[in-house]
């Protein structure tokens, strides 16, 4: 284990510091949420919050990995970190005086658009450190066991911030969990912009390469994964939300990231076991045939009518879920056009955050018009979208069937 040139050149501290610098960026949207609706008494005006900082990731994550792969990850996150930990802080104050809700609506934003993707940064400096210094025999085993981690830790955030969030809100009050997401962010993400891994990414390169044109980032097959990746951030937020629509109705609402946490076990295991999978069995392929399982057991929640039929369907859900998601950001480290690999990764975290955010407030609007049967059904539809992805991604790439598809490279 201490052989690995990961391990020798990142250093232990570094997953633990980068797995907990991730948390405040998965307990944003909810936070955001949770405290609107306990201060404002409106459950649409908490939807519309949480979207708006969506919005504002949407908006700034793309433009966030390009100041990145200009300047280094250093020069842009620290600044961006301590803006964002004093905007989440100044959003309590905000909220909970008289301000207008537009004033609101806008720092909403603003946190969105400052908020520190750690994740896919921390992509960028793991793939550059395998580029640097494993060696090229091994590159393509080591690469795809470390999008397997790094995309086991991403679902286990995602399921312990808003777990995180629940927690504090309900043990102690809503805003004690925006106030832990902004102590998070002024500490641990300003460690880990600091850390010596920091300075191995292209941007603090000694030997600069030139960034291909943007057009690149717009090709097919890179826009199918982007698009997929959306559907995965789609999926996660209709599902939350429809699944605690439906305990709610029973009053066991509370309940529901315990139970969405039954998705997380199984999904986590199979993204580590991922990187077993042999490389003749490729990304395109693994793309299609989880995405499907994913639809599978998505079309089964919709018809679920009990908590165990929920259960049930939530466990394969994560057999699904876990390894498309390593999938698409293995295909994203294959497909970065030289010199934008922050943007490429960034792009892929505002599209999960998007997704959460969105389907989070729509499907919320759904449970209160049309009933909690119509929004079990959404997940079913982002699931499709990941399929209809994976499918746009096969024909693209037919013609380009090589070796340099059969392991993330």
């Amino acid at each position: 284990m201490t052989q690995s040139p990961v391990l020798r050149h990142a250093g232990l501290s570094y997953f633990p510091l980068a797995f907990v610098a991730r948390l405040p960026f998965a307990m944003m949207v909810v936070g955001v949420l949770t405290l609107v609706v306990a201060e404002r008494g409106s459950v649409t005006l908490g939807g519309l919050n949480s979207a708006a900082a969506g919005l504002g990731t949407a908006l700034a994550g793309p433009l966030l990995g390009a100041a990145v792969d200009r300047w280094g990850q250093r020069r842009v996150l620290v600044p961006v970190g301590l803006l964002n930990a004093t905007l989440l802080g100044a959003f309590i104050l905000v909220v909970s005086s008289s301000a207008a809700d537009v004033v609101v609506l806008a720092l909403s934003v603003l946190i969105g658009a400052s908020a520190p993707q750690v994740a896919p940064l921390s992509r960028t400096r793991l793939v550059a450190i395998i580029k640097r210094w494993v060696e090229p025999d091994r590159r393509e085993k080591t690469l795809s066991g470390t999008m397997a981690y790094e995309s086991a830790a991403d679902e286990t955030v995602f399921i312990v911030g808003p777990f995180l969030v629940g927690i504090l809100a309900s043990a102690v009050a809503p805003w004690v969990a925006i106030a832990g997401a902004s102590a998070l962010t002024f500490v641990f993400v300003t460690a880990f912009a600091l850390h010596h891994t920091g300075q191995v990414d292209p941007g603090t390169d000694s030997t600069p390469v030139e960034p291909a044109p943007v057009r690149d980032l717009l090709r097919v097959p890179l826009m199918s994964v982007v698009i997929g990746t959306l559907g995965v951030g789609f999926f996660f937020g209709a599902t939350l939300t429809s699944l605690t629509g439906f305990l709610a109705a029973d009053g066991d609402g509370d309940r529901a990231g315990l139970l969405y946490g039954v998705m997380g076990i199984g999904s986590a295991a199979l993204a580590l076991g991922s990187a077993a999978l042999p490389a003749r069995f490729t990304l395109k392929a693994r793309w299609l045939t989880f995405g499907s399982l994913l639809l599978a057991a998505a079309i089964a929640f919709a018809g679920a009518r009990s908590v165990t039929g929920l259960v049930v369907a939530l466990a394969v859900l994560g057999l699904g879920i876990g390894p498309t998601l390593v999938t698409l950001y293995s295909l994203a480290a294959q497909l970065s056009p030289t010199g934008r690999s922050a943007t490429v990764m960034t792009m892929l975290g505002s599209a999960i955050v998007v997704g959460q955010s969105v389907t989070s407030a729509l499907t919320g609007l759904v449970v209160d018009r049309l009933g909690v049967t119509t929004a079990l059904a959404a997940p079913a539809l982002c699931a499709g979208l990941v399929v209809a992805a994976a499918v746009a991604y096969a024909v693209s790439t037919r013609r380009h069937d090589s070796d340099r598809e059969l392991v993330p490279a």
